[in-house]
């Protein structure tokens, strides 16, 4: 009982989350269906929230492709002490990369880069120019975050593989579809995937390939068959707040994960909870 008890008594760090001053025509990927998402979500909006979960320290993460975007969250992280890392964007395309990355080596909490590649063709994660920017990130010990759906991964799983070297870890699971219980070509996929040892998952963002109507049930699968795969040293908690908002409020999505976890010896909840987070981003 006492396991069960400190379970959610763990402090959390967030491995996900986002920050924006909506902008209707810049964030028109938040359309009219994500209504309650369609304003403002600042640091001073989480931090109460932060602190009725117990949760102790986030990543931010970009939601906008411009270095513009990178800055907005570094400014934030430097104003608000619980913004423990921030994962920008940079074109890792960009023949001026290695500049850019001497310039954003000097911000201590930038921790690693993201791209919208759920947005890209096929193809995206394999161009050589992509591929040239991920091994400059290497040499500077940024990580970065993969974004995609599952019809994707097998690019992601040919990039990790030429990039051993290199810290990766997939957002949100790769965004199997949930509502339609998809699973079997995702899960052949993120086998292939997780034999790599450079690559890590997050896990967040569930609830809003579910859509509004789920129930914890519906997760299962999913957890079971990640952390089969990953094991417990290479998954990490995050919300996706406020995206999270669309399907369920922080305490719900948060509960999900902890009521899954409810059996794990407690060094694996802290490993999951909050250690692994720490140790990829180096918080």
């Amino acid at each position: 009982m006492a396991e069960r008890e400190n379970t959610n008594s763990l402090s959390i760090i967030d491995s996900h989350q986002h920050f924006w001053i909506y902008n209707p025509v810049r964030d028109a990927w938040i359309t009219d269906e994500m209504k309650i998402i369609q304003r403002d979500f600042l640091p001073a909006d989480l931090a109460p929230i932060y602190k009725q979960n117990n949760v102790v320290g986030c990543v931010a993460v970009q939601a906008d492709q411009s270095e513009t975007e990178t800055e907005f969250l570094l400014s934030l992280a430097n104003d608000y002490d619980f913004i423990l890392g921030v994962v920008g964007w940079v074109d890792l395309r960009s023949d001026s990369l290695e500049e850019r990355l001497q310039h954003f080596k000097s911000f201590k909490k930038l921790k690693g880069f993201r791209h919208i590649a759920q947005a890209e063709a096929i193809g995206f994660l394999t161009n050589q120019k992509l591929e040239q920017g991920i091994r400059s990130l290497a040499a500077h010990n940024f990580t970065y975050d993969i974004l995609i759906y599952p019809h994707q991964l097998q690019d992601a799983v040919e990039l990790v593989g030429k990039h051993p070297n290199q810290k990766f870890v997939l957002d949100h699971l790769a965004k199997p579809n949930i509502r339609k219980k998809e699973f079997d070509h995702w899960a052949s996929q993120i086998k292939n995937l997780a034999v790599h040892p450079n690559v890590y998952c997050k896990l967040s963002g569930m609830v809003t390939e579910a859509k509004k109507k789920w129930s914890k049930d519906d997760f299962r699968p999913y957890l079971d068959f990640v952390l089969n795969q990953f094991g417990t040293s290479r998954v990490m908690y995050g919300s996706d707040w406020p995206v999270c908002l669309v399907a369920a409020t922080y305490p719900e999505q948060l509960n999900i994960i902890q009521d899954y976890f409810q059996t794990f010896s407690k060094s694996e909840k802290h490993q999951i909870m909050n250690e692994n987070a720490i140790r990829f981003y180096n918080l």
